[in-house]
Parts: structure tokens; C-alpha cells; sequence
């Protein structure tokens, strides 16, 4: 009897002992697991479409936030970051990159989004390109000389043009081409990536093949390598594309000129084009003014090809207008052409080219950077010019800038539009100032809010035109009123000086003008030289 008292109560203490052992003994399956949550597709897709705009360190910087406020944060922070004018509620950088990131979507989808192909990708970092040369069925193609020359036949290509990339350089030309047919296409290293015919012996063969200068072996060879082994173009030579192609994939810093303008103080940026620039104020209306931008070359500086035997230069003109605040309130593209017969040509190597854009603007700080290339050539120039829109004001007797012209005609109502054309006046301007003896010297500008006499309606104010030298006065020429047909508040004055008995050296041109109703006077002058 006691025995079976012990043996149960033994039982009962082991089996109390053994409970809590096997209690705590689990299933592994049921084991907690440390489970990464995964990032919302929203923000996938966010830090996927602005990786063209991204930074190392912001890449870098993103991996390692782990909440989705972070997340936020780290988004506000990257748009605002950017913005070129914080003060307002736009965003004019956001605004633009979305719409450059809709625009390779629609235009550059193959078998993937636009956005993550290579023209997409430059697209939306870069922009439009300047100038773009498709060939979307590719087929028969006549090198260029810096190609090799010759005839082939090639895959759908793309030529894009740009005339400055910020922190790359200026003429960036790159090529894209689809050798599958896919739609996709690729940006290419090597020229002969399109030609459909370089694996063919004996096919489409380069100038330089047929004279034996390069192989078909060396140049399937160069198809690895970056260029052309026997550049002929600076920018074609091997190391030249290799910095090229490292500047454009290479991170752009934020601050960069990703809406075609600059926070830095003007500079002037001298490239294989040399140009000069000015820009003349006229008033609009009360409270607006007519800028009118000039920009000028040397001839001898572009390069002249044969189009049907006539000798044929052109240059692309790009500009951006911006406002103090950095905001763009202007753009312009144009192309410039010059023409010459060959026997002309000498000549007119000698002689300058001009073009010339009309901006509205309210008074205040503004700078204008103008891009200019030379379509042949590939040669680009860039310059970056600050400057201030004047006010006119409406009560006061008051002056245009002073032009100083190389060619003065008056416009028949019907004439065809010109840049030149001010009103009823077509202006050329001599940027330079510099004339050659027997030359005569364009003056024009408009005089405004001069009173009206009543009795013969003309204007009650004298204006006559003072040629100094050394401050020392030399002539004066009275201006005729009976020649002025102006109405409203506006009055045009153009004079040409004779300058037969001017010896060289520097003179100044003043037109004084007094207001015989207000007694106001003004003397608006401008600067030329005489060569020697």
C-alpha cells in the first residue's frame, strides 16, 4: 500500500516537472521570421523614373530610408532642391522633367517604357536635342567624309545634334540605331554600328577601303573600340569619344542647367565661333519694352559647301531669356543662312552675317545665353549676356537705345516680314561700331512723350544731330520734321553721316533734343570708329 502511495506520487512530480520543458519546445515552422517589408510600387516606379537626374549620394541616400515618411521626405526635399524659383507654387524643373519623361514614353516605347531606353534616358536628362536627322527605314546612305565616305546600306538611325551640354561640352552629336528592327534603339559608339553591310566582303566598301587606306578587318575591328582609328574630326578621335560618352553618363550635379539655364554671373564662353551681341531697348507701351537682339559673325569663319553652285553657309541659333529670378521667360531657335556665287565667294568671306530677335519684356534684370553652331562644320560658339530692360516712362520726355547702323531703308506697306524691321524701317546694325572712311554711319532711334504743336501738328522740340571728337564738337545737322509721319507719342529719327572728311580714330554721335513745351531736354549718344 505504500509503495503504490510513493510510485504515484513520483509519477505525479515528474510529469509536473516535464510540463514546462515541453511547453516551451516549438515547431520551427512556427518560429517569428524577420520579414524586409517591401517598398510600395509607387515609390519603385518614383525612384525609378528620376534616376537620370539622380546623384550617387542621393541614390545612396535613398537605399537607406526605411519608412515611407522617410521616403517623403527625401521626395519634397529632392523637387524643392531644384526649383528654380522656390517663391512661386510651381516648379518649372518638376513640371519640365515630367513632361520630358511623357514625352519619351509616347515617342521611344519598344519592348520596354521610352523612359528606360537610351533616347529616353538622354531625353530626359538633356532635353530636346537642337537638331535631329531620322532615318527610320534605313536603306541606302552615303557616308560623310569623316565616315570614310562611300555608299552602304544601313539599319533605322538616328542622328541627334546638341549645341551645348551643360558640364559635357559644346557640339555633342550622338547616334542611335536599331540593328533588330525592334524599335528600340541603342545608343552607338562607332559609326559603322548602322551599316547593315559591314559583315558582307566586298559590300558597301569606304573611300578608304577602296584606295586601300583601312581594311574591312580594322575597321569590324574598330566596332569594339570608340571612333575612328583615321579620325578626321577631332571630336571622331578614340579618347575624344570617350570622354564624351563618360560626361553624358556620368551624374549631373542638381544645380546644372537642366532648363537651358544658369545661376552663375554672365561670362563670355569663347569657342571655335566667335560672335558679338547687342541688344537695343524700344518702348511697347507704358509699362513694356521691345528688346531687340542682334548677333553677328565673321563669314570667314563658316564653312561654305556647293548646293546646286551656289556657295552656302548656315548657322543654328539657340537662346534662352531669363529673368533675375531665374526663371525663363524667353526662347528662340533659328537657323541663319549665307549664300554666294563661287565668284563671290572671296568676297563675301570678307563681309559678316547678322540675325536678329525681337523680345516683349516688363522693365527689369535679365540675361540671354545664345548658343550658335555652324551646321558644316559642327564649330560652336556660346555666350552668356546680362542685361537690363529700361523703363519708359509715360510722362517724361525720354529716348530709345541709339542704334548705329550699316544699313538704313525705309519698309513700303506690304513688304515681306523682316528681323530687322523696327516699325517702318528696316535696321541693320554694325555691332562692332567700326566703319571705313566714306562709309556712312547709320543713326536710328525713336524719341517719345515730345509735345505736339497744335497749330502746324508737328513736334514742338528741336533735334539736331552733334559729331564730336575728343569732346570737341565738329558738326551739327538739324533734323527736318516735315520728313517725320509718326502718330501717337512716338517719333522715328534716321540720319546717315558722311564721314568722306572723318580721318580714323574714335568719334561720338549725340542727338539733343528739347521739348519746347516742357523744357525738357535729352542728348542720347552712341560711339563709332573710323579705320585707319
Amino acid at each position: 500500500m505504500l509503495r503504490s502511495l510513493l510510485t504515484a506520487l513520483l509519477l505525479v512530480s515528474l510529469s509536473t516537472f516535464s510540463t514546462p520543458a515541453q511547453q516551451t519546445k516549438r515547431n520551427p515552422e512556427e518560429q517569428p521570421r524577420k520579414v524586409k517589408r517591401e517598398i510600395k510600387k509607387a515609390y519603385v516606379d518614383w525612384i525609378t523614373d528620376v534616376d537620370p537626374i539622380l546623384t550617387q549620394s542621393e541614390r545612396d541616400a535613398w537605399k537607406k530610408l526605411a519608412t515611407d515618411e522617410e521616403r517623403e521626405k527625401f521626395i519634397e526635399d529632392f523637387w524643392h532642391s531644384r526649383d528654380p524659383d522656390p517663391d512661386t507654387e510651381e516648379n518649372e524643373f518638376k513640371e519640365e522633367f515630367f513632361e520630358r519623361v511623357a514625352y519619351a514614353n509616347e515617342h521611344f516605347s519598344s519592348g520596354k517604357p521610352g523612359r528606360m531606353t537610351d533616347r529616353g534616358r538622354i531625353y530626359i536628362k538633356f532635353g530636346k536635342p537642337d537638331e535631329i536627322q531620322s532615318h527610320p527605314a534605313g536603306g541606302f546612305y552615303q557616308r560623310s567624309p569623316n565616315e570614310g565616305g562611300g555608299s552602304t546600306s544601313t539599319y533605322p538611325f538616328e542622328k541627334w545634334f546638341y549645341r551645348y551640354l551643360p558640364n559635357v561640352e559644346s557640339g555633342v552629336e550622338l547616334e542611335f540605331v536599331d540593328p533588330t528592327g525592334s524599335g528600340e534603339y541603342r545608343l552607338a559608339r562607332n559609326p559603322n554600328e548602322k551599316d547593315a553591310l559591314i559583315h558582307i566582303p566586298g559590300a558597301g566598301p569606304t573611300f578608304d577601303e577602296m584606295i586601300g587606306r583601312e581594311t574591312r578587318a580594322d575597321r569590324i575591328a574598330g566596332l569594339s573600340g570608340f571612333g575612328r582609328a583615321n579620325c578626321t574630326r577631332t571630336q571622331d578621335c578614340p579618347f575624344d569619344v570617350l570622354n564624351l560618352f563618360y560626361g553624358i553618363q556620368r551624374d549631373q550635379p542638381f544645380q546644372r542647367n537642366f532648363l537651358g539655364t544658369s545661376t552663375n554671373t554672365p561670362v563670355v564662353d569663347d569657342n571655335s565661333i566667335n560672335f558679338e551681341t547687342q541688344i537695343n531697348f524700344f518702348r511697347q507701351s507704358d509699362n513694356r519694352v521691345l528688346a531687340v537682339l542682334a548677333v553677328q559673325t565673321d563669314n570667314d569663319q563658316l564653312q561654305f559647301t556647293d548646293r546646286g553652285g551656289v556657295q552656302t553657309a548656315r548657322l543654328n541659333i539657340f537662346g534662352n531669356v531669363t529673368s533675375v529670378a531665374n526663371r525663363r521667360v524667353g526662347k528662340f531657335e533659328d537657323s541663319m543662312t549665307t549664300t554666294a556665287t563661287t565668284e563671290e565667294l572671296s568676297t563675301t568671306r570678307m563681309h559678316k552675317s547678322a540675325y536678329a530677335r525681337a523680345f516683349i519684356l516688363n522693365p527689369g534684370r535679365y540675361r540671354v545665353d545664345v548658343f550658335v553652331r555652324d551646321i558644316q562644320s559642327g564649330a560652336a560658339g556660346m555666350r552668356k549676356v546680362g542685361f537690363v530692360a529700361p523703363e519708359f516712362p509715360a510722362d517724361r520726355l525720354s529716348a530709345s537705345s541709339v542704334v548705329l547702323a550699316a544699313k538704313l531703308e525705309n519698309m513700303e506697306a506690304g513688304a515681306a516680314i523682316d528681323p530687322f524691321v523696327i516699325g517702318t524701317t528696316k535696321v541693320v546694325p554694325n555691332l562692332s561700331g567700326t566703319y571705313k572712311r566714306g562709309q556712312p554711319v547709320g543713326v536710328y532711334l525713336q524719341i517719345y512723350n515730345a509735345a505736339t504743336d497744335q497749330t502746324t501738328l508737328r513736334p514742338a522740340a528741336d533735334a539736331e544731330y552733334v559729331l564730336l571728337k575728343n569732346g570737341r564738337e565738329l558738326s551739327r545737322q538739324l533734323e527736318d520734321w516735315r520728313q517725320i509721319n509718326d502718330a501717337g507719342q512716338r517719333l522715328t529719327l534716321t540720319r546717315l553721316i558722311d564721314t568722306r572728311n572723318l580721318g580714323p580714330g574714335e568719334y561720338q554721335i549725340q542727338v539733343r533734343i528739347r521739348d519746347h513745351v516742357s523744357g525738357q531736354t535729352i542728348a542720347p549718344a552712341a560711339t563709332f570708329t573710323i579705320a585707319p
